[in-house]
């Protein structure tokens, strides 16, 4: 495991050599405050976590300063045409800083702010891939995830298993990185795969039944539009038995069996940190990767699907239990 995340920092720099400079320290408004919008790219708890702990950071960071900073927040229902009319407004109403959460709304400020306002993204799985690297006034906190050691646990956990589902959006980029890798190895081990994807709630709870009775346990990475319906793909997932290993705490707590990934409240206080800082003036860098190496055992689902999660316990330092979240 260390030595995965030494690897994954490694290339995390050499793939964001972004132009590094110092900010020019944010203009206050007419009455002293600093204005940052927050753009969360659609509802759903890890998302949630995310935007809550960047504001409570934001807001503890410039009440130390004695500084008021005014949080627009603004939600794009995970609708391009909501985002860009966001993008719109947050240019027009001349925010000195956009924090962007998942890919598609990062993307969309980015090309709005034409590299005029910095923006400082947060849970961009992959930062390359998103074109979201290599821009002076860009930068942000990065989720990538292990998928490798995920799939470790599933054959940890199922030796015997033959087939795996892989379930995702086809429209989210941060997705299209790890299905990669997943099949890389899964080809590698000789284990076959079944690929299902969906964009909206109906289509992504379609796609989970469409794999009751072909796989043995589904993997889903960090994707957004999973996630939104992941309390009914699990219900359906773990009705049939089916383990579902996914990419962040959040699946778990609605249902999914396991992960290994980072602390999103973590991750949201990380992004806030590097956003105050380049608001008082500080260098615009390279896009930071959280550690993560937490894995997150949901035991209502463990025992609902006769699957012992003891020997994660071998695995990493921290396995942490929790039960399904009832919204």
């Amino acid at each position: 495991m260390k030595k995965f995340i030494a690897i994954i920092l490694t290339l995390a720099l050499a793939l964001s050599m972004t132009a590094c400079g110092a900010a020019a320290p944010a203009e206050k408004t007419d009455d002293g405050s600093l204005k940052v919008a927050i753009v969360q790219q659609l509802d759903h708890s890890s998302l949630d976590e995310i935007r809550e702990a960047i504001k409570a950071q934001l807001n503890t960071l410039a009440s130390g300063k004695n500084i008021t900073i005014e949080i627009k927040e603004y939600n794009g229902q995970n609708d391009a045409t909501v985002l860009n009319q966001i993008c719109t407004d947050a240019v027009a109403d001349k925010v000195d800083m956009i924090i962007p959460i998942a890919t598609t709304a990062a993307q969309c400020m980015v090309t709005a702010a034409e590299g005029n306002i910095p923006v400082i993204y947060a849970a961009i799985s992959d930062p390359e891939g998103a074109g979201l690297t290599g821009i002076p006034t860009v930068t942000g906190v990065s989720d990538a995830l292990n998928t490798p050691f995920i799939l470790d646990m599933m054959l940890a956990a199922q030796p015997d298993i033959k087939t795996v589902g892989l379930l995702y959006s086809n429209s989210e980029i941060n997705s299209a990185t790890p299905i990669a890798e997943a099949k890389a190895y899964l080809d590698a081990k000789g284990i076959a795969y079944v690929e299902k994807t969906g964009n909206s709630a109906g289509e992504v709870i379609a796609a989970a039944s469409d794999l009751v009775g072909r796989v043995d346990a589904v993997f889903t990475p960090t994707d957004n539009a999973i996630m939104a319906a992941e309390a009914a793909v699990a219900e359906t997932l773990n009705e049939a038995g089916i383990p579902h290993y996914t990419g962040a705490d959040s699946f778990v707590a609605s249902g999914a069996f396991a992960t290994c990934g980072v602390n999103y409240t973590e991750l949201g206080t990380k992004s806030a940190d590097m956003a105050f800082d380049i608001l008082m003036g500080g260098e615009i860098g390279e896009f930071v990767v959280m550690d993560g190496g937490i894995i997150t055992v949901n035991t209502d689902t463990a025992a609902a699907i006769g699957v012992d999660y003891e020997v994660f316990k071998s695995m990493a330092n921290t396995v942490n239990a929790v039960t399904t979240t009832v919204d």
